[in-house]
């Protein structure tokens, strides 16, 4: 039953913190990357917590045009049509997502209220916030290279429930992020599809 327990809020927390947090950021060179190239943040980006003692890094190279990932990344509003977990979401800012814009959805029931940090449209998102004591920073970048988009996400939770907790957040958080940008994937690529 511990076990149980234990899973239940490792998958919960991951969950709340995923809807809290994120962020993504891409190439700007004319030159289009190729899928195993890595690129740093620029000065002044939103970044994770590179000691916290849960990260995790995730990368899918996703064959659809980037204005079309970018969409269905940041409407959030239509979260849950493609994430299964995601049950609503609300946007207390209208328009585009920007710096400060605020929106609230609940996943695996929980209520999370997100605040995106940074955008660079068609490049980087992030968006983070506190949650039942853990503090979560999740930045996205969109690298358009020759082959499709390179999407890569990265996330940091720190707080007091992480460090008691370490390893069944980890696996949380790896689970949760593999699962969000397979989803992001088949929606995109569907999408394009259907498109044509």
């Amino acid at each position: 039953m511990r076990t149980s327990t234990l899973a239940k809020f490792a998958a919960t927390t991951s969950a709340l913190l995923i809807a809290v947090s994120g962020t993504a950021y891409a190439v700007t060179d004319e030159k289009p990357a190729t899928a195993g190239t890595i690129y740093a943040a620029h000065t002044g980006d939103v970044q994770i917590d590179e000691s916290a003692p849960v990260i995790t890094h995730k990368s899918i190279l996703i064959h659809a045009p980037l204005h079309t990932i970018w969409k269905i990344q940041t409407d959030v509003e239509k979260w849950p049509t493609w994430q299964p977990h995601v049950e609503t979401v609300v946007k207390d800012t209208p328009g585009r997502l920007r710096p400060g814009s605020v929106f609230r959805w609940s996943t695996e029931g929980l209520d999370i209220t997100s605040t995106v940090k940074q955008t660079d449209h068609g490049k980087r998102l992030a968006w983070g916030g506190p949650a039942q004591g853990i503090t979560a920073i999740h930045v996205w970048t969109f690298t358009p290279t020759r082959d499709g988009v390179l999407v890569h996400t990265e996330e940091s939770w720190t707080g007091a429930p992480v460090v008691a907790n370490q390893a069944a957040l980890q696996a949380a958080l790896d689970n949760s992020l593999h699962n969000w940008i397979n989803n992001l994937k088949n929606q995109a690529e569907t999408q394009d599809q259907t498109a044509d």
